[in-house]
């Protein structure tokens, strides 16, 4: 059955501009790291996708090592973008990243400009794009010069591959250095994604700081600590989970007695919220409007209408993030 889009897709979500950017991007935008590979089903992650997009969620993030295997999820991607999404192409912000090992050998990994360069170029490849709308640097390089790195995402802009550049998992000071070169360069840096969540509060310290300064948008990726902070976990580690996944980046030993403790904490203040605690989750990182975006993961679309909700309550009572404080002391 051919896809029509819901015309309704506008009415409830609400977009943020990122940085002193001319770019909005949706409150809640969608990350493939999980659930949409090749060892996934792909009408799940078809019908995950395309509720997204009926959600307002425009924004849909990637990686070139995303799947597993790597590389898969923007395969998913691009099948759902040739069979359903081509007509609403000027409607999505597709972005992608490069960074993290891909293939073998020098060539494959880090911030080269031989890597970045020939990164995006297969990830256009399985995505069936002409350009992406933002690509990122996934990680910073101690190797490698940040000038190369730098220059290399101001020269795929440059030649009409990407429309912005970004950059992931940078420190405070590493993010000041790089959003100077990329201004002198002229293509100044879109937006920081950086892990960021109630369990998670490191980027309070200095690095908002700085992308206010430096007019940088945020999005936060893991803004539900790979489901920690939701209820899925407070009665031990269920079947199919991230934590039960011998691939996954969230380990049983990180889901100790302590941490439950405080995640059943937060989860009675979600209720009195009227709020599951997933979506209190997210509307805590949302609180600062330096943070343009949360990215969230899902594994059926139930959770994406669940996590889209939690716009509906975006407030705090100042003695609910009191309360919040004193559960995660």
């Amino acid at each position: 059955m051919s896809y029509q889009a819901s015309d309704t897709r506008y009415n409830t979500m609400r977009y943020s501009r990122s940085g002193r950017s001319g770019v909005k991007l949706p409150l809640i935008s969608l990350g493939l790291w999980h659930n949409f590979g090749g060892v996934d089903t792909l009408s799940n992650s078809r019908e995950m996708i395309l509720k997204a997009f009926d959600l307002g969620i425009t924004h849909f993030d990637l990686a070139n090592n995303y799947g597993p295997p790597p590389g898969s999820a923007e395969e998913s991607f691009g099948s759902v973008m040739a069979k359903d999404l081509r007509p609403y192409r000027d409607q999505l912000f597709i972005s992608t990243k490069a960074g993290w090992g891909m293939w073998p050998g020098p060539y494959g990994d880090w911030g080269s400009r031989k890597y970045l360069i020939a990164s995006l170029d297969q990830s256009l490849k399985r995505m069936g794009l002409d350009y992406v709308d933002l690509l990122y640097h996934h990680r910073p390089d101690p190797e490698t010069p940040l000038e190369e790195t730098m220059s290399a995402l101001d020269q795929i802009v440059r030649q009409g591959k990407a429309l912005y550049v970004g950059i992931s998992s940078y420190d405070a000071e590493r993010t000041a250095s790089a959003s100077k070169i990329l201004k002198q360069l002229g293509t100044p840096c879109l937006i920081h994604q950086p892990s960021y969540s109630m369990l998670n509060r490191s980027i309070e310290e200095k690095l908002l700081d700085v992308l206010e300064a430096e007019g940088i948008g945020c999005i936060a990726f893991c803004p539900l600590a790979q489901g920690l902070l939701t209820s899925k976990y407070l009665n031990g580690i269920p079947e199919g989970s991230r934590a039960a996944k011998p691939w996954g980046f969230l380990k049983a030993d990180r889901i100790t007695e302590d941490v439950i403790a405080k995640v059943g904490k937060l989860n009675d203040i979600a209720s009195g919220r009227g709020q599951s605690l997933a979506q209190m989750s997210l509307a805590w990182v949302l609180r600062d409007e330096r943070v343009t975006s949360a990215l969230i993961g899902a594994s059926k679309v139930s959770q994406i209408e669940e996590n889209a909700a939690a716009l509906e309550r975006l407030d705090f009572a100042p003695e609910e993030l009191s309360a919040i404080d004193e559960a995660l002391a």
